[in-house]
């Protein structure tokens, strides 16, 4: 039995792992928000993580808005970087498992193939910078037995996403207009959750071992919405238009589209394509 320490909880990733504890018994889980732990205070954490014999640290915390982002930069460093920072050196001084999630937006968009995780990094907005940092804070400190999981689009049946804007959305509306030159995967966090806690076990490594992880297939923003309202049957037409259109503070990548073999091959994976687990959500969420 293992004493596993969840991060943001409140958030959709925190929240999936919390539906699915009970399949995996052989952890403890202890699940925090920033009202319950301030992971940008080392003390802190290191407090929590001595006190409750933590064993793996999985780091769901983040800012998330992208566009906010670009006014709150200061923030989204604090979140994004610096406790991430705090995190890998409790981690490599207690000989605890880190698992980080970071983004499809540590890269540029310039690519016309899935990005390996070496590509070249060059976010193109405040909350991409911050992410990467703390991608790079992480694997400079090197704690061993740890990995950063980059993923792209994600949604779920909790929290605020896309999937639930566009649901509303096409409830309320006989149209609507969404991006149609933005290409990448959508990815169910509930998918995500299962495989972080599938492949915790089998995490050895002398450091930061660094891996992308995103529904199969690729889609718009526009085929995305397409497909969501499709699946839930209102009557409501989607129309493309170029993100230059889209009033929109922060640039977003034109495509990010992961490579995912190497989680795949190490772990023995198979992962579900993006439409596959669309429909499992949104047959939730009816």
């Amino acid at each position: 039995m293992s004493n596993l320490l969840v991060t943001g909880s409140k958030g959709q990733l925190g929240l999936e792992l919390a539906s699915i504890e009970s399949n995996f018994l052989n952890y403890t889980f202890f699940f925090t928000d920033k009202s319950l732990l301030n992971i940008t205070n080392f003390k802190e954490v290191e407090k929590f993580v001595l006190n409750n014999e933590i064993a793996i640290i999985i780091n769901c915390a983040a800012y998330t808005n992208v566009d906010l982002a670009e006014d709150e930069s200061n923030l989204a460093n604090e979140i994004n970087h610096l406790a991430v920072q705090n995190l890998a050196k409790i981690a490599k001084k207690h000989c605890v498992k880190l698992i980080h999630i970071s983004t499809d937006y540590v890269f540029d968009g310039a690519s016309k193939t899935p990005y390996l995780e070496n590509a070249v990094t060059n976010p193109q907005n405040v909350y991409g910078v911050s992410k990467l940092k703390g991608e790079k804070a992480m694997l400079a400190v090197n704690p061993a037995n740890s990995i950063v999981v980059r993923t792209s689009w994600l949604y779920s049946r909790f929290g605020k996403n896309f999937v639930k804007t566009i649901l509303k959305l096409s409830k309320e509306n006989d149209n609507i207009s969404v991006v149609s030159d933005q290409i990448g995967s959508p990815t169910n966090a509930h998918d995500l959750a299962k495989t972080i806690l599938q492949i915790i076990p089998f995490l050895k490594s002398e450091g930061v071992e660094l891996y992308h992880y995103a529904n199969k297939g690729e889609c718009s923003w526009f085929q995305f919405a397409e497909e969501i309202i499709k699946l839930s049957k209102n009557n409501c037409l989607v129309e493309p238009i170029p993100a230059s259109e889209f009033n929109s503070k922060a640039k977003r990548p034109n495509f990010s589209l992961l490579n995912t073999e190497k989680i795949e091959q190490k772990f023995k994976l198979k992962i579900p394509h993006w439409k596959v687990s669309l429909k499992k959500c949104v047959e939730q969420l009816k």
